[in-house]
C-alpha cells in the first residue's frame, strides 16, 4: 500500500505559539480531537505505507451472544466486514458506503473484548502503533479517509497513550498521557505536548493538571468494537467512529 503521507507497514492481510506552522499543526490536530477524539504517536516519518509480509497469527474474535457451538467462529458477515476494512487500509480505494456498512456490522456483533487490550497495546512497553485510516461522522452519517498522517501508540503494560499528526517537513505535533481500560472502554488524559517545527528541535509543554486519578468516562475515551493484529475499530466520546491499521517502522525526522 502506498500513501504519500506515511511510511508504515500493515500486518499481513489494518479537544500556541506565534509561529504559523505551529498554528497549522494545532488547528489540524484539534480538529481531529474535536470531531473524532482520535489520539496518539511515536516519532514517525511521512511518505508511504507498504503491506507487511511478516507471517503473523491473527487473533480471532468471539461472540458474546451466540450459541455455544458457534461462539468461537465469527459469522460470515463479520468476516466479510473485516476483509473490507483490511482492503481499505491497503488500497484506500474501498467506497465509504462499504466501510460504513462494515462499521455497523462490527458494532452490532458485540464481540468479546477480553483480548482487545493486549492486541491493541501489546504485552510489553512501549506498546504498539496504529495509523488512522478512515473516520466517520456521528451515527455513521458519512465518512472519509483521513487526509494526513495520524499515528496512535497504545501501551497496555505502561498504561500510556500517545497521539500525533505529522506534516512531513513542516513538522509534527504529539500528545502523551495515561490511559485506563475497563471492558471495551479505553479512557485517557494527556499530560505532555510536544511540537516540532521544520528543522528546529522539538520542544515540550507540560499540560498535566492536578488530577492524579485514573482516567474514566468523564475524560475522553474510545469504545472498541473490533481489534485484531491488523486493524482496530472504535467510537469516540463525541460519537464519531474510526478505524486504524497496525503500523511499524517508526522513524524520527
Amino acid at each position: 500500500m502506498k500513501d504519500t503521507q506515511a511510511q508504515v507497514q500493515l500486518h499481513t492481510c489494518n479537544g500556541l505559539t506565534s509561529c504559523v506552522h505551529t498554528y497549522t499543526l494545532c488547528f489540524l490536530f484539534i480538529s481531529v480531537l474535536g470531531n473524532f477524539e482520535l489520539r496518539t504517536f511515536h516519532n514517525f516519518k511521512t511518505p508511504r505505507a507498504a503491506l507487511d509480509g511478516t507471517n503473523q497469527e491473527t487473533s480471532t474474535p468471539v461472540f458474546v451472544e451466540e450459541e455455544e457451538e458457534d461462539k468461537h467462529q465469527p459469522s460470515e458477515d463479520i468476516r466479510r466486514s473485516v476483509e473490507v476494512l483490511k482492503n481499505a487500509a491497503k488500497t484506500r480505494k474501498v467506497a465509504a458506503e462499504e466501510i460504513l456498512s462494515a462499521f455497523k456490522i462490527l458494532e452490532k456483533a458485540k464481540l468479546d473484548p477480553s483480548g482487545f487490550l493486549d492486541t491493541l497495546g501489546g504485552t510489553e512497553s512501549p506498546g504498539r502503533t496504529w495509523m488512522l485510516v478512515f473516520t466517520a461522522k456521528k451515527q455513521l452519517d458519512g465518512g472519509k479517509y483521513f487526509p494526513i498522517t495520524a499515528i496512535q501508540r497504545f501501551d497496555a503494560v505502561g498504561k500510556r497513550i500517545e497521539n500525533g499528526v505529522y506534516l512531513g517537513p513542516l513538522g509534527w505535533l504529539t500528545f502523551e498521557g495515561r490511559l485506563s481500560w475497563k471492558k471495551r472502554i479505553l479512557a485517557f488524559m494527556f499530560e505532555r505536548l510536544r511540537i516540532k517545527i521544520g528543522p528546529f528541535s522539538p520542544f515540550d509543554i507540560n499540560i498535566k493538571g492536578k488530577d492524579e486519578s485514573e482516567p474514566s468516562t468523564k475524560n475522553p475515551f474510545f469504545i472498541w468494537f473490533y481489534i485484531d493484529e491488523e486493524i482496530a475499530v472504535a467510537r469516540g466520546r463525541s460519537g464519531g467512529t474510526a478505524f486504524w491499521c497496525r503500523c511499524r517502522h517508526v522513524e524520527s525526522y
